[in-house]
């Protein structure tokens, strides 16, 4: 609901046609001018919202389950595959190629959940921030780049249809 009311030195009372409270709305202000305000009821929680963030949590306390259920080593394998996708898309953006929008933020979200967790263990270990960020950066130097799951699938689905073609031509 809209009301309106214009102020001025004096008190002015507005009593609106439908209101939520039972009592008419007295302001006493120096304001000289033109006051617009709405009148809304109290917002109702609806209830598919927390359903949908109950299930997202879910998901995200199994991921996390899943993760810490990994070694370092395959959990320091799955974020450099992961950068190696997130590489890919951008570069799928760039050439204006079709893709998940969606796929970014998943992604970049999994590669910090890996990392959190990663921390998480090297706090247990009573490795300091300072010798954690020099052991990231040694880490960071040793990755040999390969080209990231998705591509080497593409890559062999291209050799399967040409070895196809080539069994057919034959």
């Amino acid at each position: 609901m809209l009301t309106l009311s214009c102020a001025s030195s004096t008190s002015t009372i507005i009593t609106p046609k439908t209101t939520f409270t039972s009592s008419p709305i007295t302001r006493k202000s120096s304001f000289n001018g033109l006051r617009i305000s709405h009148l809304l009821p109290p917002p109702a929680i609806r209830a598919s919202t927390t359903r949908q963030s109950v299930v997202m949590m879910a998901k995200r306390e199994e991921e996390l389950k899943e993760i810490r259920a990994k070694s370092t080593e395959e959990i320091n394998d799955e974020i450099v595959d992961l950068k190696g996708e997130l590489f890919m898309l951008r570069l799928q953006r760039s050439a204006r190629n079709e893709f998940k929008s969606s796929d970014f933020r998943r992604m970049r979200k999994r590669v910090a959940r890996m990392l959190t967790v990663k921390r998480e263990r090297e706090i247990d270990d009573g490795i300091g921030k300072r010798r954690s960020r020099k052991l990231d950066r040694q880490w960071r130097k040793s990755i040999v780049p390969r080209p990231p799951p998705s591509l080497l699938k593409l890559q062999e689905e291209e050799a399967a249809e040409e070895a196809k073609e080539s069994a057919a031509s034959a």
